[in-house]
């Protein structure tokens, strides 16, 4: 029982890691694969198969190594001098990522409860100030109530669709978009989110001694992701193609059902934007420490201030400039991730 709980601790964490606003939104879906109609439903499978083995290699590896944090594995996947340039540059990433999550959750703020940008900025660092005060044991317990909450609106949201006139379009639609395009979505989307989940994924390696939780765990994780892109393209194909015009397409699917989902929906975007900026911060924090020496809460600290500061500049700005750039290095780690089985 007690490594049954771990499993689904350790899957929750993974699952939460991963899924952040774009995904909770429905545009990273849409983008990715519901654009290429009936075909996007094998690519989820394959990105589910991309999910389960590469987390679960990514924790297996720290764990072999005794990894404390990204830095260490890569290092011992690229070298010394190499891995700590890759390092150097996941560290761009995460904050990158960071201080967008931090910016989303201010719009989100600003948008959807009327409350002031920088409101919205100061709650979300308060609050991530906490759980990453906490540690490893903060993370998984956010992730513990977050992503279960997140399945909930996702199931109801299911529900309503089965049924509709646009259920069957999963199997039906087609695309004129090139096959590299369709057939290249998944690992660009499986890179760019496992290259940043290895700051949670290694320490979480090195909290957990037992092999076959971290082996478990990474594949119902997997699993677990691929089950959520699968319901979200269901739902998206449903609507298609005019929920291709809105930002927030799950969004304006949900303002057609009660109160209670869209108050359940609203929280469960808030909660996938936070576990992600918490997770990214508690990776950096990790970082600090382990190359100044500073004490936990001052490296957090170190953290947060800066991605408030870099958060001003709004979020569609930092998406636009930033994401690209990340894709492009991400695809050149996961390569690496895949092949390499001795270290340098």
């Amino acid at each position: 029982m007690t490594n049954c709980r771990k499993v689904l601790q350790v899957a929750s964490t993974y699952i939460g890691t991963i899924v952040g606003a774009g995904f909770a939104s429905g545009q990273e879906i849409l983008q990715f694969f519901t654009r290429y109609g009936r075909v996007g439903t094998l690519t989820i499978a394959l990105t589910l198969a991309l999910f389960s083995w590469l987390g679960m290699k990514i924790m297996l590896l720290s764990h072999k190594v005794n990894a404390v944090s990204y830095e260490d594995l890569n290092r011992w996947l690229f070298g010394n001098r190499l891995g700590n340039g890759v390092s150097l540059l996941t560290l761009v990433m995460l904050f990158g990522v960071a201080t967008v999550m931090l910016a989303g959750a201010g719009s989100l703020f600003a948008e959807q409860l009327k409350w002031p940008y920088q409101a919205g900025l100061l709650v979300t660092l308060l609050l991530a100030g906490l759980v990453v005060a906490r540690g490893m044991d903060g993370i998984m317990t956010v992730n513990s109530i977050v992503v279960p909450i997140m399945l909930t609106v996702i199931l109801i949201i299911v529900m309503y669709t089965v049924g509709a006139p646009g259920s069957g379009n999963w199997l039906r639609l087609t695309t004129d978009a090139p096959q590299a395009a369709v057939w290249s979505a998944p690992l660009l989307y499986a890179a760019y989110n496992l290259s940043l989940a290895q700051a949670v994924l290694v320490p979480l390696a090195g909290s957990i001694r037992d092999r076959d939780v971290l082996v478990w765990g990474g594949i119902i994780g997997g699993i677990g992701i691929g089950a959520l892109l699968f319901a979200g393209h269901f739902v998206l194909s449903a609507h298609m193609p005019g929920v291709q015009q809105f930002e927030i397409p799950m969004g304006h699917i949900v303002e057609k059902l009660s109160g209670i989902i869209r108050l359940l929906f609203l929280f469960a975007i808030f909660g996938e934007i936070f576990t992600t900026f918490v997770a990214n911060v508690y990776g950096l924090t990790l970082q600090v420490c382990q190359r100044t020496g500073l004490p936990r809460n001052v490296a957090a600290l170190s953290v947060l201030v800066p991605s408030y500061l870099v958060s001003q500049f709004g979020f569609g700005k930092l998406v636009s400039t930033l994401y690209p750039l990340f894709g492009m290095v991400s695809l050149a780690w996961i390569a690496t991730m895949m092949w390499r089985r001795r270290p340098t």
